[in-house]
């Protein structure tokens, strides 16, 4: 794919207007009934919220899990705050950012082997596409391809460089961390070597992290996981936003990490 170069990036504040007016953060569409479930369920040990970690017994209690997600992804911190809106702080999407932009920084100075995938083709999979075609641009070698893997009665494809689970002749939203499973196994098993660096998202995320990988990620504020993992130190960096939006609207997003870590746009 022909790369241009970066073109000029939104400035952090621009971008926290944008991140702002279009609900990516700020005041999400998220209800604070919804995050509060979430957290709950973490808290009573519900797997499925786990993204594919493992927390044993060390966060039981929901008021810690509501602590790490006001601290590190800004929702609202008063506990009393139980229904209506919810928030996520741009300014820590936007350190978040800058912390990713130099882990993809130090990955492309080493020429890593990276691994890509998303569990949200309608969404983040335009985030995921051109971090991937940068990322090989830079001289990185993309984990790939992989056929016959099947999970959650799908099968896991890769397009443009990018994992994601396709079921009944589309390609799905998942939580679960299976397909990544599949992904690393299957490299295991034919004798390829595992990827120095995982960006996903969801369950891809969560078992990247539990592998012991170096993973760094996106993830809403009903997606306590990943904070969580952050917190633990198994993901390395976990950016707060609204991971469903209109694709187009991530751009300035996209366009602000590549020039914060030094990569080619994709034309």
């Amino acid at each position: 794919m022909p790369l241009d170069p970066a073109p000029a990036a939104p400035s952090r504040q621009a971008l926290a207007d944008h991140l702002v007016r279009t609900r990516i953060a700020g005041d999400v569409a998220t209800s604070r009934e919804n995050n509060l479930d979430h957290y709950r369920a973490l808290a009573a040990g519900d797997r499925y919220y786990w993204l594919g970690l493992d927390f044993g017994d060390r966060w039981g209690d929901p008021a810690a899990v509501l602590e790490v997600m006001a601290e590190r992804c800004g929702v609202v911190a008063d506990p009393v705050h139980r229904n209506g809106q919810d928030t996520i702080d741009p300014q820590l999407t936007l350190d978040a950012l800058d912390r990713m932009a130099e882990v993809l920084r130090k990955a492309a100075e080493n020429g890593s082997r990276v691994l890509v995938a998303t569990g949200h083709p309608a969404g983040m999979y335009a985030v995921h596409h051109a971090l991937a075609a940068a990322l090989r641009a830079a001289g990185c070698t993309l984990a790939g391809p992989l056929d016959h893997l099947y999970a959650d009665s799908g099968e896991v494809r890769q397009l443009a460089d990018v994992f994601m689970l396709h079921r009944g002749a589309g390609l799905v939203h998942t939580h679960s961390p299976e397909p990544m499973q599949q992904v690393l196994d299957a490299l295991e098993r034919e004798g390829r070597p595992l990827p120095d660096l995982v960006v996903a998202d969801h369950g891809w995320a969560g078992h990247a992290g539990s592998r012991g990988l170096e993973t760094i990620g996106f993830a809403d504020c009903n997606d306590p996981a990943l904070f969580v993992g952050e917190a633990e130190g198994s993901i390395r960096v976990s950016v707060p936003l609204d991971d469903n939006v209109a694709p187009h609207l991530y751009a300035p997003l996209t366009a602000y990490l590549l020039a914060a870590a030094g990569l080619p746009v994709p034309a």
